[in-house]
């Protein structure tokens, strides 16, 4: 297991509520640099959730493909994939304050302007804000396993999202998650290439190599030496009447 799953990303409903999030609230320390890096760069980076449908275009004062990475930590991959692709325009969603304001200040120590970033619940940016078929990629990179079995409901990667996500995709667009729980990857599989819509690359339960725009981690190299493995999971978006799997 890695440490990757410090955003903690369960997709359940909160006790009283109806309403279905996509992240269970763990602050951490919030530094004066991420503190300022909010005042100073949000208006810069940051999208505030309106609850309307958004015109990325727009937003980035450009039109190019949007990749959107769902939960991205202290932002790691998602700094290495905007510096090594530049043409496209990307968009970053977390909930933990300490991971945004890190990525802000790498964002702007890279001149990275096609990157924004969300503070909020991913379920919610996707539902009301993406026009469906509006994404050319989505990534969730080490989503908390939550591997007791009770908790197991909790995972970010369930039915109904499986679903939401890929309506948001566009024909062609590609959905890529990586975990380092074996039973996680499996639990995946079982959701994903079920999923009306989403074709698994690798085939029914497979996997794919790590992709060159996923940046390979402190803690999964780690893992790696202690003989941990790690699952990348390549989906692509066909046609809607067309059979999953």
């Amino acid at each position: 297991m890695s440490n990757d799953h410090a955003h903690d990303q369960p997709f359940t409903v909160e006790p009283g509520q109806r309403k279905i999030r996509s992240f269970v609230l763990r602050q951490g320390r919030f530094s004066p640099a991420q503190q300022r890096a909010f005042d100073e760069l949000w208006p810069r980076f940051g999208l505030d959730y309106a609850g309307t449908v958004r015109d990325y275009d727009a937003a980035f004062g450009r039109a190019a493909p949007l990749v959107f990475e769902i939960g991205f930590g202290n932002g790691e991959a998602l700094r290495f994939a905007a510096k090594q692709d530049p043409t496209r325009n990307y968009v970053g969603l977390e909930v933990h304050a300490p991971g945004v304001g890190r990525l802000l200040n790498a964002l702007r120590d890279d001149g990275s302007d096609h990157v924004r970033v969300y503070r909020h619940d991913a379920v919610e940016v996707l539902e009301r804000e993406v026009a469906d078929g509006r994404l050319d990629e989505i990534r969730i990179y080490f989503p908390d396993p939550w591997h007791k079995k009770r908790h197991n409901k909790r995972r970010l990667v369930q039915p109904e999202f499986a679903a939401l996500l890929a309506r948001k995709l566009r024909v062609g667009g590609r959905l890529h998650l990586a975990t380092d729980w074996e039973a996680y990857a499996e639990h995946m599989w079982d959701v994903l290439d079920a999923t009306p819509g989403l074709r698994n690359v690798a085939g029914p339960r497979g996997a794919v190599p790590r992709p060159e725009w996923r940046p390979q981690t402190h803690f999964e190299t780690r893992g790696q030496k202690l003989g941990h493995g790690v699952w990348d999971l390549l989906y692509v978006k066909t046609d809607d009447t067309e059979a999953a799997g």
